[in-house]
């Protein structure tokens, strides 16, 4: 089995002034998976999943400004909005020169990769979807709160903070409604707190969330891409997310009807408990790929 620790690399390269971290798996000659995390983590979230990828696929997953260890300047200083990611992203891609590659989303993830393969659409060859939503069907309770805040910021701006930043909210995002919360290693949400409680963070977090509506918003063009280009797509999904609902999921197969959607006994990131079915999944679903597309 290989270890983690002797197959990632970890890189930073300069893009327009900030510094973007990532980490890099695999032959660069094979065909390459794009890992694009979610909220609060970082590239770290699949350092379990990068090794078991990486015998196949050359594996690159970065972090996003203002996330792990890229640059987080100021909101005064940076506009953090989910186009503004998108584009760093895609600048991060040219300058290391990777033309098609397979997008793996998770949360923020989706509405990053879903920017990029609107405008890429010849370069992405494939999407894996886990826990990230492009239907308000997948949006469950816990987005009452978050709607509010979009609508009147200054009003509800502390109590999004608790339901999104605070520390029951982080622990949470992983726990879920797991019937096994003893299989979750708490230095998850941990780490995920101590970076959420950085100088600077609370700010950062709060102004790209505002920002988030505008993902909302993008649904329904984005359910008109999917529609049109029809990309291979594997959804694995965890069903004990208490944030984003199975019916996320499902909303997949209306885009593109031959999606293949596996509902996992996971939380919201499935890799802490089901890191090997998800992994098969995606060493399957990109191995019926033809090679033309598998880039």
């Amino acid at each position: 089995m290989p270890s983690s620790r002797t197959t990632i690399t970890y890189r930073t390269v300069p893009i327009d002034g900030l510094d973007i971290f990532y980490r890099e798996a695999g032959h660069p000659d094979a065909p390459t998976v794009v890992l694009l995390h979610g909220f609060p983590s970082s590239s770290r979230m699949y350092e379990t999943l990068i090794p078991l990828l990486a015998a196949r696929f050359h594996v690159l997953a970065p972090d996003y400004p203002g996330f792990g260890h890229s640059s987080a300047p100021s909101p005064q200083d940076f506009d953090y909005t989910f186009d503004n990611l998108a584009h760093f992203v895609g600048r991060w891609l040219d300058t290391l020169e990777v033309r098609r590659y397979a997008l793996f989303v998770q949360d923020y993830g989706g509405p990053i990769g879903l920017r990029l393969a609107e405008a890429r659409s010849a370069s992405v060859t494939a999407l894996i979807v886990q826990n990230a939503v492009a239907h308000e069907a997948g949006l469950g309770p816990l987005w009452d709160t978050r709607k509010a805040f979009w609508h009147d910021r200054a009003r509800h701006e502390s109590a999004l903070r608790k339901n999104l930043i605070s520390f029951e909210a982080t622990r949470l995002r992983h726990v879920g409604h797991s019937p096994n919360p003893q299989r979750y290693d708490p230095d998850a949400w941990c780490d995920e707190f101590a970076f959420l409680s950085r100088p600077g963070q609370v700010d950062i977090q709060t102004e790209l969330f505002y920002d988030y509506r505008n993902n909302v918003a993008a649904y329904p063009r984005w359910q008109a891409w999917l529609r049109e280009h029809r990309p291979p797509l594997l959804v694995v999904w965890g069903r004990h997310d208490p944030s984003f609902a199975v019916q996320g999921a499902l909303a997949y197969q209306q885009d593109v009807p031959e999606a293949e959607v596996h509902l996992l006994e996971a939380g919201h990131f499935a890799l802490d408990e089901a890191v090997d079915e998800v992994a098969h999944l995606t060493r399957e679903f990109l191995g019926r790929l033809p090679t033309t597309r598998a880039g």
